[in-house]
């Protein structure tokens, strides 16, 4: 006779109370309180001795982890876990958390998806007029004083009509390029597999959708499927009259190639959200003035953030009552 040890049937066996609730890391302040206040969960020390303590009198208890996109539940803390059945994630990327070790304990996953596509895809457009117009570079020069010593701005590049190359035409990407079509830009992309509701020009690889347009704009999934998709080759096809918009992972791009095609003018320049080891960023890019940097805040509206949060409580909350997740990784 055999028995079921998946996590949904352990999920029948007991309620979950708040002690078999943990938070990994930092979370959203309105779920961190909801935690708190609501649910009595456990809050995971960091890394060292008092979690080693936490994890030898708690991991054997922990049903469900409620985790940030950024922080996850890596493969040591999920293996520290045996009795894990759900992971409950704030933010529509999961790429921290080990989805394989997941997926082979079938503990579901879930997001946030859809309540960030437009505020990500509005940070995506003006990461690109800011890029190629060079809007951040002629704010400095009014503060700094130049423009008032009367030297002129040097010219930008038009925004309008270009060739945009979308990389992960999936709700964001798609989001991204509906904006672009008002600005009469001609779109195309590189998926996985074509898809077969769009008309826009499909290409079979990064470098060859680099190649056809004039600016690439990354807003494919992290994790290691995709880590440095866009390597020092898809840059060389980016060109040097081309720009690189990211506002996917910052691991998806080479970052030791791209500084070194942005200092070798190997491309025009690049409007960048988000980076390979946030919040530290490279010096080579701090010192470039053909590069829009932003803290990765392309989901951070309050309107957006409260949606997010909801979303989070609500996967919470359907799991703890009723076994499954509203918005489940599928």
């Amino acid at each position: 006779m055999s028995t079921d040890t998946s996590a949904s049937a352990r999920r029948n066996t007991t309620t979950i109370a708040g002690n078999a609730i943990v938070r990994v890391g930092p979370v959203n302040p309105t779920v961190a309180q909801a935690l708190s206040e609501d649910f009595g969960s456990l809050v995971l020390p960091a890394a060292g001795s008092e979690r080693d303590a936490f994890l030898s009198e708690h991991g054997q208890s922990i049903r469900v982890a409620v985790c940030s996109g950024k922080i996850g539940v890596d493969s040591e803390l999920m293996k520290a876990l045996p009795n894990l059945e759900a992971i409950i994630n704030f933010g529509v990327g999961y790429d921290a958390t080990d989805v394989a070790q997941a997926a082979e304990r079938n503990i579901p996953i879930s997001n946030t998806p859809d309540v960030l596509t437009d505020c990500v895809a509005d940070t995506a457009l003006g990461l690109y007029l800011m890029t190629l117009r060079s809007f951040g570079s002629a704010e400095r020069f009014v503060r700094n004083g130049t423009w008032g010593s009367g030297e002129n701005f040097p010219l930008a590049t038009r925004a309008s009509g270009k060739r945009v190359g979308i990389l992960g035409l999936g709700r964001i990407g798609q989001a991204i390029a509906s904006r672009l079509e008002a600005f009469g830009c001609e779109i195309h992309y590189h998926n996985r597999s074509e898809k077969t509701d769009t008309a826009y020009a499909y290409h079979r690889s990064a470098a060859e959708l680099a190649e056809a347009t004039d600016v690439l704009i990354i807003a494919a999934a992290g994790g290691p499927q995709s880590a440095h998709l866009v390597d020092a080759n898809v840059l060389s096809s980016v060109g040097p009259q081309g720009f690189v918009i990211n506002i996917a992972r910052g691991s998806v791009i080479d970052e030791a190639a791209l500084v070194n095609a942005l200092e070798n003018n190997l491309i025009a320049g690049a409007g960048l959200d988000v980076f390979a080891h946030e919040p530290s960023v490279p010096q080579g890019l701090l010192e470039l003035d053909n590069v829009v940097l932003l803290p990765h805040l392309g989901s951070g509206t309050h309107e957006t953030r409260a949606d997010m949060a909801a979303l989070t409580l609500e996967n919470l909350r359907s799991y703890i009552a009723e076994g499954t997740l509203v918005t489940p990784v599928s």
